[in-house]
C-alpha cells in the first residue's frame, strides 16, 4: 500500500514537471498563434538563428510565429526563368500572424504600399533571431515584386542592421582596394624628405634661426632691464597722480576754470549784441554822409562858378587896366578890304 502511494506521488510530480515545462515554453515564446493571416517574405541574407516557431513581432509585440523556412530555388525553381536564376539563393520565410493583435488593419496590400517591411533581428543574449515587422520609408526601402506567384501574401523585406553594417563595410573595403597605397607611401616619403631639407637649409630653417635669435635678444633685454626699478617708478607715478587728483587746490582751479568759461560764454553773447549796434551806427553814418554830400554839391558848384568869374575879371584887368575908369573896351572891327 505504501509503495503504491509512493508511485502515485512520483507520477504526480512528473505530470506537474511536464506542465511547468510546457508553461515555461509557452511563456518564453509569448504564446503560439494557431490561426491568422499567412505571409511570405524573401531574404537575400543569412537567416541564421531563425527557425520554425520563432516569434514574429510588430514593433516589439509578438503577433505571430514562423511556420516554414526554405530556399527559393527549391520551392519555386521549377517556375523560374533562366534570367531569374539570381533569385535561387534567396531564402523564403512563411509566418502566421494574428492581425487582431495589430489593431485596425485594412489589408496587406495597402500596408505594403504604406511601407510595411519585414527584417531579421537577433537577440544578443540567446543568439536566436525573429521576424520584425515595421513601417519603413517606402522610398528608401522599395518593394520588389518577385517573378513568381507567392503561395502566401507577400511582404517585402528590409536588410537587417547587421546586413547594413556589413554592406557598408564591404563598400569601404572596396574603396580602400582602389587606393594605390604604394604611390601614397611614395608621396608621403617625398613629403618627409622635403620637410627635412627645409628644416636643414631651406626658408623654414632660416625662419626658425631668426626666431631663435629674436627670442634670445628678447631674453637678454628682459634680463638686462631693471624691472623692479621700473615697477617702483610706475607705482610712484601712480601715487603722485592720486595725490594730485585728491589735491583741493586742483579742485579749486578746476572750479575757477569752469567759472571763467561761463563768464567768457556770457561775454561772447554780449559781443554779438555790441557788434549788431556798431553795424547799425555805421549804416546811419553812411546815410548822413550821403545827405551832407547832396546838400554841399550846389554850394560847391556856385563857388566854382564864382571863382571862374573872378579869374576872368582878373585876366581882363591885366589886359585892359583902364577899363575900370573908361568902361569895357569897344568891340573890335574888322579892317576893310
Amino acid at each position: 500500500m505504501e509503495a503504491r502511494a509512493n508511485s502515485l506521488r512520483v507520477g504526480l510530480l512528473i505530470v506537474a514537471g511536464i506542465v511547468l515545462i510546457l508553461a515555461l515554453v509557452w511563456f518564453l515564446r509569448g504564446g503560439q498563434v494557431s490561426h491568422g493571416t499567412l505571409l511570405e517574405t524573401y531574404f537575400d541574407e543569412s537567416v541564421q538563428g531563425l527557425q520554425v516557431g520563432s516569434d514574429v513581432q510588430f514593433r516589439g509585440v509578438t503577433v505571430g510565429r514562423v511556420t516554414a523556412i526554405g530556399v527559393v530555388g527549391a520551392e519555386y525553381g521549377s517556375v523560374l526563368k533562366p534570367s531569374d536564376r539570381s533569385f535561387d539563393r534567396e531564402i523564403y520565410v512563411r509566418y502566421l500572424i494574428d492581425v487582431s493583435r495589430i489593431g485596425q488593419f485594412r489589408g496587406i496590400t495597402d500596408a505594403v504600399r504604406l511601407g510595411l517591411r519585414a527584417r531579421i533581428n537577433t537577440r544578443l543574449i540567446t543568439g536566436l533571431s525573429y521576424i520584425d515587422l515595421d513601417f519603413l520609408n517606402p522610398v528608401t526601402y522599395p518593394a520588389q515584386t518577385p517573378p513568381w506567384t507567392p503561395k502566401a501574401e507577400y511582404v517585402p523585406s528590409a536588410p537587417s542592421a547587421f546586413a547594413e553594417v556589413q554592406d557598408a563595410g564591404q563598400r569601404v573595403l572596396a574603396k580602400l582596394n582602389q587606393v594605390d597605397f604604394a604611390k601614397l607611401v611614395g608621396s608621403l616619403t617625398e613629403l618627409v624628405q622635403d620637410l627635412q631639407a627645409e628644416l636643414k637649409s631651406g626658408d623654414l630653417h632660416q625662419t626658425l634661426t631668426a626666431a631663435t635669435a629674436l627670442l634670445d635678444t628678447a631674453n637678454r633685454a628682459v634680463k638686462g632691464a631693471d624691472l623692479p626699478g621700473l615697477s617702483a617708478n610706475l607705482q610712484k607715478t601712480s601715487d603722485d597722480l592720486q595725490q594730485l587728483a585728491s589735491n583741493p587746490d586742483l579742485a579749486k582751479l578746476l572750479g575757477n576754470g569752469a567759472m571763467a568759461t561761463s563768464r567768457l560764454a556770457e561775454l561772447t553773447g554780449r559781443m554779438g549784441t555790441l557788434i549788431t549796434s556798431l553795424e547799425a551806427t555805421v549804416r546811419q553814418a553812411q546815410s548822413g554822409t550821403s545827405a551832407l554830400q547832396a546838400g554841399l554839391q550846389p554850394i560847391l558848384t556856385n563857388l566854382s562858378s564864382a571863382s571862374q568869374s573872378l579869374r576872368d575879371l582878373a585876366e581882363s584887368l591885366r589886359q585892359y587896366p583902364g577899363q575900370v575908369l573908361s568902361g569895357p573896351p569897344p568891340p573890335s572891327r574888322a579892317p576893310p578890304r
